[in-house]
Formats: C-alpha cells, sequence, structure tokens
C-alpha cells in the first residue's frame, strides 16, 4: 500500500484532501504543525480519529521564531510570513516522510484561495524551498498543475482529483456532500501574526529580546504596558487573573488588590533591587483598573502597600496596546 504525510491544519480544506488520499487506497499519516501563534479553537486529535488516521504533531520553537523575525519572502498585511511558514511546516512533513518511507506528502491549500501564499507563484517557490518538488500533492487543485511523480507512476489517479481554484467554498461544501461530511469545522480562529494588535505587541517584544515561547504566551494575556524596559501586563477577568498566575516564572512578580475586586498584575523579570519605582507605577496600575478607582491596599509577596490609581495620561503613556 502507498503511504502519503498529509498536513492537518484542522479546517475543511485539509479534512477534504485527506478523503481524497484516501479513497485512492493510500494510507495517510497526518501531521500538525502547532506554533505559539495560532488559535486554538478545534480538536485535531479528534479530526485525525474521525478521519481514522494516526496524527503526530510538532510543536514550533525557537526556530521557527527566528523564522518570523527574518523572513526570506517577507510579510503579509501584518507580521504574518505566510510563505516561509508554509516551507518551514513542509520541511517538517518531509522529515517524517523520510522516517516513514512514505510516497509523497500533501496539503490542503487551493489555488487562489489566499493571495500571498497560493497564488501559482508562491506555490511553486513553496514547493521548491521545502525540497518537495514533484513529491507535493494539492489534491484540491492538483488538476490545475503539472502531474506530480505519484500521478505520472499510477500511485494516484489524477483523474479522481480535484480543479478547485479562488476563494469561494461552494466546491468545498459539494465534496464535503459526497463524503458524507455534515459536521462541517468552521474556518480556525487563524494565525494571530495576521492580527494588528497581536502584532504591535509582538514588535515590542522583539525589540526587547523577549522571544522565549512564556514571552509569546503573556502577549495573548491582558492589558500591556512598558515601562522603561520592564512589562507590566494587567489581566482583564477572572480566567486572566488565573492564566496569569500559571504561567509566573520564578523571577516575575505578582500584585493583586486586598478587599477590593481588582486585576492580578504581573511585572516580568522583576529586580527588587533596581525597580521600586517600577513597582509603585505597577501598583498604580492595578488600583486604576480595580472595580472602585479609590486608594488600594496591594499585596505581592507578603507586603501589603497602599496606592492610589496611576493618573490617566501616565496610563496612556505607559500603555502598549
Amino acid at each position: 500500500m502507498a503511504k502519503a504525510i498529509g498536513l492537518i491544519s484542522g479546517g475543511l480544506d485539509s479534512i477534504l484532501s485527506v478523503k481524497l488520499t484516501q479513497e485512492q487506497g493510500i494510507e495517510v499519516i497526518g501531521v500538525f504543525c502547532s506554533s505559539p501563534f495560532f488559535e486554538k479553537t478545534f480538536n485535531v486529535k479528534k479530526i485525525a480519529d474521525e478521519l481514522n488516521i494516526p496524527l503526530k504533531i510538532i510543536e514550533f520553537g525557537e526556530e521557527y521564531i527566528e523564522l518570523i523575525k527574518n523572513p526570506k519572502y517577507g510579510y503579509g498585511k501584518n507580521l504574518n510570513p505566510c510563505i516561509d511558514c508554509h516551507i518551514y511546516m513542509l520541511k517538517q512533513a518531509k522529515k517524517i516522510m523520510e522516517e516513514q518511507k512514505a510516497d509523497f506528502v500533501f496539503t490542503g491549500e487551493v489555488l487562489g484561495e489566499r493571495p500571498m501564499s497560493q497564488n501559482r507563484q508562491s506555490l511553486k517557490n513553496i514547493e521548491r524551498e521545502s525540497g518537495l518538488v514533484g513529491i507535493l500533492l494539492r489534491p484540491l487543485s492538483a488538476q490545475l498543475f503539472e502531474p506530480t511523480i505519484p500521478e505520472k507512476i499510477g500511485i494516484v489517479d489524477r483523474t479522481k482529483l480535484g480543479s478547485i481554484n479562488g476563494r469561494s467554498r461552494k466546491p468545498q461544501l459539494e465534496l464535503a456532500k459526497k463524503f458524507n461530511i455534515t459536521n462541517i469545522p468552521q474556518p480556525a480562529g487563524g494565525c494571530l501574526l495576521t492580527d494588528k494588535n497581536f502584532c504591535v505587541r509582538l514588535k515590542d517584544a522583539f525589540s526587547h529580546n523577549e522571544d522565549s515561547l512564556a514571552d509569546l504566551e503573556l502577549l495573548k494575556i491582558g492589558r500591556h504596558f512598558r515601562v522603561e524596559n520592564t512589562k507590566i501586563i494587567v489581566g482583564r477577568n477572572e480566567k486572566e487573573n488565573t492564566q496569569l498566575k500559571k504561567i509566573k516564572q520564578s523571577d516575575d512578580l505578582i500584585l493583586e488588590p486586598l478587599d477590593i475586586a481588582g486585576p492580578v498584575v504581573l511585572i516580568r523579570h522583576y529586580n527588587e533591587n533596581e525597580d521600586e519605582e517600577i513597582l509603585k507605577l505597577a501598583a498604580g496600575i492595578c488600583t486604576r483598573y480595580c472595580d472602585k478607582k479609590t486608594i488600594a491596599k496591594i499585596k505581592y509577596c507578603d507586603i501589603i502597600i497602599e496606592s492610589k490609581p496611576l493618573d490617566e495620561s501616565l496610563i496612556n503613556r505607559f500603555r502598549i496596546i
């Protein structure tokens, strides 16, 4: 039996690509690339189970973050290096293809669906840069491209593949009916690198060498402030307050109000010998976002201090976004 490695995103396109490949009697192994910038709005393991395929999850780390900083093919509208990202994912899939002695790699990409990363030239560049020339199949649009090696040697029947082009979802929905897919997955939450406000935070973090996975996770939580070189994060609700306490590292400092409802505040990499003024400002920011904007008792470690709300002009001066 022929074997193929399929990139699984959790969306309908990748599900249909698996179905088209399985329909030809080909064994499929799914690969999901987990990026710190993806919003997890679906259960990819559940999807793999429903497709009856094994799933390998690849967690992106420091090497991927460096790619985000300096993409060869540049950014989209914000800090989204879509072409470089696709190349990186496919390089990981290629490694698994070689380990599993599989015959080819396939994706759910559709010609013309995304203007930057899925035009004909970009798709060609992605295939070349990933080292998958001739063995990268795009089942939904395959008939619009030159035949791949698997098609030429008869592993894949080209006539059973698609010729979908453009942004309309109608062809995919019709194909879903053919495969009796009734629970159509909603589009995934997307990549945070396409979000303008998130990218403001990311640019600020990169400019202060805050590029660890822990730093990137913090970008998704709360209100963010920069006092000199120090990051201060303020929880916006009970869930974020809990997250900040959970994410806190050994050199971070947590502040929270006593006897009054208000936010948890995290000072990143706090140095008690140098940052007394920053502590006072953080306490003022904490008091500003308490339910009652009066003088409040703020606790950190086992110390309690009194603080009044920080002036709004200073709040705006320190605010990142």
